[in-house]
C-alpha cells in the first residue's frame, strides 16, 4: 500500500482505536497520546513492511503497550518495550463496535467552548496534528497545543466519562456535534482569514466525519441534511475561484465545473432528509443548496422557493445570517429595495455591527438599486472588515467598479 493509502487508512481507523482504548482504560489524554505514537509507528512501518491483517487490532495492541509504558516510570523499560511492541505486535481482540460517535460526544463536551470542541474534535477524531490545526485557524502551534491541553483537562475535571450519553442528553450533545462539524466545514469552505479563499483539507475532513456520523445514525434526518448540505456546497469548490485565486460569486460561476457526482449524492441525501416528521435547520439549508444545484444557470434559480425555505428556517432557527440570506432571496423576487428594507432590521443587532457580510450584501443591493455612491462606500467598508485576503480583493474590485466618477 502506498504512503497516501496508509495515511487515509490510519485517519479512518485512528478514532476507532482511540475509542477502544478509552473505553477499556479511561484516561482520555494518555490514551490519545498513545494512539498518536502508534499511528506514527504504523506510518513509518506499514508502507515498507505491509499493512497487517488486522490494522485496527495492530494499532490497539501497540497503543495499549505504549499506554502501559507511559504508566511505568522506568524510562529504559519504556523504550525497550516500545521497540518490541512495534516489531512484534500481534492483533488483540478488538470489539466490533465503532466508538467514533461516542468519541465525538466526548470531544463536544458541554463544558468546553466552541473553539475547544472544534480543536479537540480535529485532533482526536480527525487525526490532524496540532500544527495542522494551528495552521488552519491561523494561530501559533503553541497556542493551539495549550488550547487542546486545556480542553482535555476540562473534560477530565468535568467528569467526562466514555460512553454514550443518556437519552435525555443525547439529542443535545448530537446537536453540538453537528454544529462543530458545520463550523469545521464552514472554515474550510470559506476561511475566515489568510490568503486562500478556502481550505479544502478542512472541508474534506468535515465531510469525512459527517459520513461517519451518518453511517451510525442513517435514520437521523438532521445528520442526513448536514451531510447533504456539505456535499452540495463542496461540489462548487473548483468554480469558486479564478485561475488567479480570486473569488467568483455564485451567480457568475461556471456550473459545468461543479462536481456532478457530489451534487447527485447530495441531492439524493437532501431528498431523504426531508422524509422525517419534523424539519431542522440542516435539512432546510440542504434544501436551499439543492434548489441552487438544480438550476442550470443562475437565471433559472427558483428564488421564490429559496425565499420560502429561508422564511421557514428563520422561523425555526432565528439567526441574523439567515435573515441576511433571506434579504438576498427577497431582492431577487421583490427587487433590491425590498431586500434593503429587510437588511435594515439587522442594524440594531450587535452581532452584525460592522460585519463584512452585512456590509457587502448591502453594497450589492445598493448597486442593483442604482446607488453607486452608497455601494462604493459599503464595498470599501466591507473590504476593511474582513480578514480574508481573497474576500478583500473581491470587495475592493467591486468597489472600484461601483465607484462614481465624482468619488475622491
Amino acid at each position: 500500500m502506498t504512503e497516501l493509502g496508509v495515511e487515509d487508512l490510519l485517519r479512518e481507523i485512528a478514532p476507532q482505536v482511540l475509542g477502544a482504548l478509552v473505553r477499556r482504560h479511561g484516561q482520555f489524554e494518555d490514551c490519545e497520546d498513545a494512539v498518536q505514537e502508534a499511528v506514527l509507528a504504523a506510518a513509518q512501518q506499514w508502507p515498507a513492511e505491509g499493512v497487517p491483517g488486522s490494522p485496527r487490532g495492530w494499532l490497539v495492541t501497540v497503543a495499549s503497550r505504549r499506554l502501559i509504558d507511559q504508566v511505568r516510570s522506568d524510562h529504559a523499560r519504556r523504550e525497550r518495550e516500545a521497540a518490541v511492541a512495534v516489531a512484534e505486535a500481534a492483533p488483540e481482540d478488538v470489539p466490533d463496535a465503532d466508538d467514533t460517535l461516542v468519541l465525538l460526544f466526548l470531544c463536544c463536551h458541554p463544558a468546553l467552548t466552541a473553539a475547544s470542541q472544534t480543536a479537540l474534535t480535529l485532533r482526536a477524531v480527525g487525526g490532524l496534528t496540532t500544527a495542522e490545526i494551528a495552521r488552519a485557524f491561523l494561530v501559533p502551534e503553541a497556542t493551539m497545543a495549550a488550547r487542546i491541553s486545556r480542553a482535555k483537562q476540562r473534560v477530565k475535571a468535568a467528569g467526562g466519562e466514555f460512553g454514550a450519553p443518556g437519552e435525555a442528553e443525547r439529542a443535545e450533545r448530537l446537536r453540538v456535534v453537528l454544529q462543530v462539524l458545520y463550523l469545521i466545514f464552514n472554515e474550510g469552505y470559506t476561511a475566515s482569514a489568510g490568503g486562500e479563499l478556502h481550505r479544502a483539507d478542512l472541508a474534506r475532513e468535515a465531510i469525512r466525519l459527517a459520513r461517519m456520523v451518518h453511517a451510525q445514525l442513517p435514520e437521523d434526518t438532521e445528520v442526513t441534511g448536514l451531510l447533504a448540505l456539505m456535499l452540495l456546497t463542496h461540489a462548487r469548490r473548483d468554480a469558486r475561484t479564478t485561475a488567479a485565486g480570486d473569488l467568483m460569486p455564485l451567480a457568475e460561476q461556471d456550473r459545468s465545473r461543479w462536481d456532478r457526482a457530489l451534487i447527485d449524492e447530495g441531492m439524493r441525501l437532501a431528498k431523504d432528509s426531508l422524509a422525517g416528521l419534523e424539519l431542522g435547520p440542516y435539512q432546510l439549508q440542504a434544501a436551499i443548496a439543492a434548489t441552487h444545484s438544480d438550476a442550470a444557470s443562475a437565471g433559472e434559480t427558483d428564488w421564490q422557493q429559496v425565499h420560502a425555505l429561508y422564511l421557514i428556517l428563520e422561523r425555526i432557527a432565528p439567526n441574523p445570517m439567515v435573515t441576511l440570506n433571506r434579504a438576498v432571496a427577497l431582492a431577487e423576487t421583490a427587487g433590491p429595495r425590498a431586500g434593503l428594507e429587510l437588511l435594515s432590521t439587522l442594524d440594531s443587532d450587535a452581532r452584525m455591527t460592522g460585519h463584512h457580510r452585512l456590509l457587502s450584501v448591502r453594497a450589492h443591493l445598493l448597486e442593483n438599486a442604482g446607488d453607486p455612491a452608497g455601494a462604493y462606500e459599503h464595498y470599501r467598508r466591507a473590504a476593511r472588515a474582513t480578514a480574508s485576503l481573497a474576500e478583500q480583493r473581491y470587495l475592493e474590485s467591486r468597489a472600484s467598479r461601483a465607484r462614481p466618477r465624482t468619488a475622491p
